[in-house]
């Protein structure tokens, strides 16, 4: 192992979400927590939000949210809303996770999974307002509202919420959304569905919009302290993950760092970036396999600590910094992170 790590300061994570439950009130955050909690650990990371008292996540899938349930523990509520088989949708149904449903096929199995396991589910329908990626259309959502009344009523599940995803692709375009969104909900209660949870919004348009935040808002990014690409960094949001690796030699005009392509670190990022080092930010030169090159400095020796990216304090610059060098996103590098790099808890 080449003793590279990721540092992940719970309390910085933990104040973040504090700072944008503070901004996004009355509407309630919840702690996005897909993709290993961005890469930084969702055993740990979940563990630590119910602690602080957190009590909504949104896990994606469900696997992940089997995990948050185990180390979030059974006051939770855990929204997933991606499945990828019937064995899946009866581990979710036993482990009393909320489902997203947006489609109206997927709502027969997850009354049927209901059903079989003697429970009922609580559910949030997905009205599609042009993103696209899923959720039932217009034209289909007076039926599908109607049939998950019926449902309702049949004991097999609980429609506790109405939700969408934005484009972002303009204000403009949200705007239409916000009002397709709104009815939908409209249609759910004359078809007799009294829910409880309205939520459109993700990071970026809940912190910017407050018509957009309704009763949840689905924030994940900016929790771990990851700003949008091309946008300002944001006040009281830290970046919450450091990646650093030693130098394992050192050369004249080149320092080598244990750290490679091996381990999740884009080779594009060469020569575009610097990182942090003890005597300040300092060019990234090459990125091999398992292994890099960045320029010396003086009086630099083996097992010097350099910050690939994180939160500033030797001169590094944020994920997002050095994704947007190669037209990608800050989550991308954090998720990239290959698992074989440990993960050190502050």
């Amino acid at each position: 192992m080449s003793g590279a790590r990721l540092r992940v300061d719970l309390s910085r994570i933990l104040a973040n979400h504090d700072a944008l439950q503070a901004r996004l009130a009355p509407a309630t955050v919840m702690f996005v927590v897909k993709n290993d909690a961005y890469g930084h650990g969702v055993d740990a990371v979940a563990t630590a939000a119910a602690r602080h008292g957190v009590r909504w996540f949104g896990a994606f899938d469900v696997p992940t949210g089997l995990r948050v349930r185990a180390a979030a523990g059974p006051d939770a509520r855990v929204f997933t809303w991606a499945t990828a088989s019937c064995e899946g949708l009866e581990a979710a149904v036993r482990a009393g996770l909320d489902l997203g449903v947006g489609d109206a096929r997927y709502l027969e199995e997850v009354a049927d999974a209901a059903a079989a396991a003697g429970v009922r589910v609580p559910v949030h329908l997905k009205i599609d307002t042009g993103l696209h990626r899923n959720g039932v259309r217009r034209e289909d959502w007076r039926g599908f509202t109607e049939r998950a009344a019926a449902l309702e009523a049949a004991g097999r599940i609980r429609v506790v919420g109405i939700w969408s995803h934005l484009a972002e692709t303009s204000d403009a375009s949200d705007d239409d959304a916000r009002e397709e969104f709104l009815n939908a909900v409209s249609v759910a209660r004359a078809a007799g569905l009294t829910p409880e949870l309205r939520h459109l919004a993700a990071s970026a348009a809940a912190y910017a919009r407050d018509g957009f935040r309704f009763d949840l808002t689905r924030i994940g990014a900016f929790c771990f302290g990851v700003r949008s690409a091309g946008g300002e960094d944001l006040p009281d949001i830290v970046p919450a993950a450091t990646l650093i690796a030693p130098v394992t030699a050192v050369g004249e005009e080149t320092v080598t760092v244990g750290l490679g392509a091996l381990d999740g670190l884009p080779s594009t990022l060469a020569g575009r970036v610097e990182v942090g080092t003890p005597a300040g930010p300092r060019r990234l030169l090459a990125v091999h396999d398992t292994s890099l090159e960045v320029a010396a400095w003086p009086g630099a020796r083996v097992g010097d600590e350099v910050h690939v990216f994180g939160p500033g304090s030797a001169g590094e610059a944020t994920a997002t910094t050095l994704a947007e060098t190669i037209d990608t996103v800050g989550e991308e590098l954090l998720v990239r992170v290959s698992p074989r790099i440990r993960r050190d808890y502050v």
